[in-house]
C-alpha cells in the first residue's frame, strides 16, 4: 500500500521570501504619499521636500488656466467619459485635442490614448505581428519593450544607439514588414537618439520607424513641438514612415498620450489597437485642460530657456565632485541628467542622505536600469530657481565629502574613473 505523500505547500507561501530576496538586495521599492507645497517642493510622507523627480518639465500641472479649463469642461461634459471611443466616448473636446495635437506637433494626423503605457502596448501590436520583424534599442522604455512582445513579432534587440548593429540586423531579416522602436529621449540616461540616422536606415531598408518622445515633447524643438522637430522633420519635411508618440503628463503637465503620423497610418491605428478600441475613453475635462496647455507650452519659450540655464548650471557644479568616487555624469542636454553611482546600496545611501537634508532625488535601480549602474535620476524643471540648483549642488557635495572620508586609505585617491563632467 502506497503510503500518502504530504502536501505540498502553496506558492503563494513563497511570497514573503522572495519580497525578503528583492529586500536584502536594495531592490525593495515604495511609494510615498505627496501633496504639492508650491514651485519645486512637495510634502513627502508629511515631510516638506525640495524635489528633483518630477517629469512636470515646464512647471504647468498647477498652471491656473489649466484648472480653469478642467473646470470648465467638468460643468460642460461631467466627469467621465462614459464609454470606449468606438461607442460614445469621442467627445468633442477629445476630437478637437487631436486636432490640436496633430497642428502643434506638425503632422498630418494625431489620435489621443488615455495613458502612455497603454499606447506603445497597444501600437505596436497593431502594426506588426507573427512573421513580421521589430527592431528594438537596448535601453527602450519597458512599455515599448511588452509592446514588442506582445506583438509576437521576431524581435531583434541592438545595443544602445548603435546604428551600425541595427543595419546589420535590418540587412539580415528576410521579414517584409520591418518595425524599428526607439526611445527619443531615453528616460533614464537623458540623451537624444540620432532621429535622421535611424530614419535614413529606415528609408534604406522599407522600415516603419517609432519614436516615443516622452521626454522632449514639449521641451525640445521649435516652440517645444518635440524631438522631431528639433531634428526638422515635422511639416512638410515630415515622412510617412515615422509614427510620432509622445505623453502627456510631463511637460504638457496633465495626462495621458498620443500618436501622430501619416493619416493612413493613423486610421489603421484607431481600426486595429486594443487598448484604444476596448477601454473607456479620456474623460473630456482632462483633453480641455490639454488644449489650454498646448497653448501655453507654443508661447513658452521663456520657460524652455530657464530650464536650459538650470541644465548649465547642474552639469557645471557637478563636474567638481571628487573624481575617486567613480561617480560619472551621462551625457545629455536634456533635462533628464543621470549621475551613475554604482551599486544599488550606495545609490540609496545618497538618495537618503539628500533626503535628510531635505531633497527628493529618486535613486533608479536595476531592472529599469543595468546592474552596476544604479544612479541618481535628476529631473530639472521650469519650476525650479537658480537658488533650488544650488542647494541640490551643496548636498551633493557633502554626501560626496562624506564618501571619500570614508574611503579605505588604500583606495582614496588610487581611481582613475571620469569625474562628473559637462557634455
Amino acid at each position: 500500500m502506497t503510503r500518502p505523500t504530504a502536501p505540498q505547500p502553496s506558492w503563494l507561501e513563497e511570497i514573503p521570501a522572495r519580497l525578503a530576496d528583492i529586500e536584502r538586495a536594495h531592490l525593495l521599492r515604495r511609494r510615498r504619499v505627496v501633496e504639492p507645497a508650491g514651485g519645486a517642493r512637495l510634502r513627502v510622507d508629511g515631510q516638506p521636500m525640495l524635489a528633483f523627480c518630477s517629469n512636470d518639465y515646464l512647471g504647468l500641472t498647477h498652471h491656473p488656466a489649466l484648472a480653469q479649463a478642467a473646470c470648465e469642461a467638468t460643468a460642460h461634459f461631467g466627469v467621465g467619459s462614459g464609454g470606449s471611443p468606438l461607442v460614445s466616448g469621442h467627445s468633442a473636446a477629445n476630437d478637437a485635442l487631436e486636432h490640436d495635437l496633430a497642428a502643434y506637433v506638425q503632422l498630418p494626423r494625431a489620435l489621443y490614448f488615455y495613458a502612455g503605457y497603454a499606447t506603445n502596448t497597444g501600437i505596436i501590436p497593431a502594426l506588426v505581428g507573427d512573421g513580421d520583424a521589430l527592431f528594438s534599442d537596448a535601453l527602450n522604455h519597458a512599455c515599448l519593450i511588452d509592446g514588442a512582445r506582445l506583438s509576437r513579432a521576431t524581435i531583434h534587440r541592438y545595443p544602445h544607439a548603435d546604428r551600425a548593429a541595427l543595419e546589420a540586423q535590418l540587412a539580415a531579416s528576410p521579414a517584409r514588414r520591418k518595425l524599428v522602436i526607439s526611445d527619443a529621449v531615453f528616460s533614464m540616461d537623458g540623451d537624444l537618439i540620432d532621429i535622421p540616422a535611424l530614419l535614413a536606415l529606415c528609408e534604406r531598408y522599407d522600415a516603419l520607424l517609432l519614436l516615443d518622445d516622452a521626454h522632449g515633447f514639449g521641451v525640445l524643438g521649435p516652440q517645444g513641438r518635440g524631438s522631431l522637430a528639433h531634428a526638422g522633420l515635422t511639416g512638410p519635411n515630415a515622412s510617412r514612415r515615422v509614427l510620432y508618440m509622445a505623453t502627456l503628463g510631463k511637460a504638457a503637465g496633465v495626462a495621458g498620450a498620443f500618436v501622430a503620423g501619416d493619416a493612413a497610418l493613423i486610421e489603421w491605428l484607431l481600426q486595429k489597437t486594443r487598448t484604444y478600441i476596448f477601454a473607456t475613453a479620456a474623460p473630456p475635462l482632462l483633453a480641455s485642460a490639454l488644449r489650454a496647455s498646448l497653448q501655453i507650452m507654443e508661447a513658452a519659450d521663456d520657460r524652455r530657456a530657464h530650464l536650459d540655464g538650470l541644465i548649465a548650471q547642474l552639469r557645471q557644479g557637478l563636474a567638481t565632485l571628487p573624481p575617486e568616487l567613480g561617480w560619472h555624469l551621462l551625457p545629455s542636454h536634456t533635462a533628464v541628467q543621470a549621475l551613475v553611482i554604482g551599486s544599488n546600496k550606495a545609490a540609496l545611501a545618497a538618495m537618503e542622505s539628500l533626503r535628510q537634508r531635505g531633497l527628493w532625488v529618486p535613486a533608479i535601480r536595476p531592472p529599469t536600469v543595468p546592474a552596476g549602474t544604479a544612479r541618481l535620476r535628476i529631473a530639472l524643471s521650469a519650476a525650479h530657481t537658480a537658488a533650488d540648483v544650488e542647494e541640490l549642488l551643496a548636498a551633493l557635495v557633502a554626501h560626496a565629502a562624506d564618501c571619500v572620508a570614508a574611503l579605505p586609505p588604500k583606495t582614496a585617491g588610487s581611481s582613475t574613473a571620469p569625474a562628473a563632467v559637462p557634455a
